[in-house]
């Protein structure tokens, strides 16, 4: 009869789902939602191969401008054509096949025209090759964000853990784990930064990791750990020691238990502006290794590579590369940040 009671009685939704239903009732955290997962979506995709296969292709003429600009007659296509075919320069008495060079040259620039027909415009426009802006632009999506969350998520694992352990348990271990962090945070950060990347991109490491990518993961996770670390420490330090953690120490809960179901709950909003903090500064981090040559391999393209190639560009008045690159930048990172905002008002135990 007891046990029936029991199963009786209500019970009352967890954090998480009380989470979820504040946050539903959020229009900007909805918006931010979507638009997060649309790139993320897209990311899916361009990894699938799906979208943005050919964005080596040359499907457009050198610099094309995008759609609603419209095609920019400056002469460019002819001169070009022209240098193909070279100039009508009288040779024969050096050569005798020279009266010949002008028909095959005429004949292969006929044939190059149409077999590799190129748009005179794209719809975001053309690199200085010809490839199209919206195809680079998707897939560098695929990298950076995938750098950006994946390093974000990884440096925000070690660092939570290692703070839940630290704060949690204190004495040798947090003495320790201590020392660990002291040594990480002595070394300036861009020179850790290259020490790493030496060593998994040149040293005996390289080649064991696979992609170039995963590569700037490990770097930038091993060096963005600190700074939670230390946050999570000091809120695992205050909560320990509270009523909620003592009621479930007396009711038998592991110490696994306590750290990870009741108190992590609890401060988790102060993980999640961490993270959100670090997926932003880790795309920005990705743009400047690459820009060094420490990022991406130069066979892919990332919106850092995209940045890089449009200060050249730019010089010449050509501006839709770096406009598409920086449009969707700041799309993502500011729909993320957003959403991580008000995942933390809706997890805040004080704005509950």
């Amino acid at each position: 009869m007891t046990t029936d009671l029991v199963h009786a009685l209500p019970k009352s939704p967890g954090v998480w789902v009380q989470a979820w239903t504040r946050l539903k009732h959020d229009r900007v955290a909805m918006v931010s939602l979507s638009i997060t997962a649309f790139f993320i979506a897209l990311v899916l995709l361009a990894q699938l191969g799906l979208v943005a296969k050919g964005w080596q292709k040359e499907v457009g003429t050198p610099f094309a401008p995008p759609h609603f600009v419209g095609k920019i007659e400056d002469g460019s296509q002819s001169a070009v054509i022209d240098s193909i075919a070279g100039a009508n320069v009288d040779i024969s008495d050096v050569d005798p096949l020279a009266p010949r060079y002008q028909e095959w040259a005429e004949r292969a620039a006929k044939f190059k025209t149409t077999t590799t027909e190129k748009s005179d415009t794209l719809p975001f426009g053309g690199d200085q090759l010809g490839r199209d802006v919206l195809s680079k632009v998707i897939k560098g999506a695929q990298v950076s964000i995938t750098v950006g969350l994946a390093a974000a998520l990884m440096a925000t694992l070690i660092g939570t853990v290692l703070g839940a352990i630290g704060g949690y348990f204190g004495g040798r271990i947090g003495d320790f784990l201590e020392w660990v962090y002291n040594v990480f945070t002595a070394i300036p950060y861009i020179l850790l930064v290259f020490a790493l990347a030496a060593v998994l991109k040149s040293g005996p490491l390289a080649g064991t990791l696979g992609s170039g990518v995963w590569t700037v993961v490990i770097i930038l996770s091993l060096v963005g750990w600190t700074g939670i670390y230390r946050l999570v420490r000091a809120e695992y330090m205050k909560h320990r020691s509270r009523e909620y953690v003592r009621a479930a120490e007396a009711i038998g809960a592991s110490h696994a238990s306590r750290m990870f179901t009741h108190i992590l709950p609890n401060i988790s909003h102060v993980v999640l502006v961490q993270l959100s903090l670090h997926v932003v500064g880790f795309i920005k981090a990705e743009v400047i290794l690459s820009y060094l040559g420490l990022g991406v391999p130069i066979d892919m393209v990332s919106w850092g590579t995209m940045l890089s190639e449009a200060q050249t560009e730019l010089v010449l008045g050509k501006w839709w590369q770096l406009v598409a690159a920086t449009t969707f930048m700041a799309a993502f990172v500011t729909a993320f940040a957003l959403l991580t905002d008000a995942l933390r008002d809706a997890l805040d135990p004080k704005l509950r």
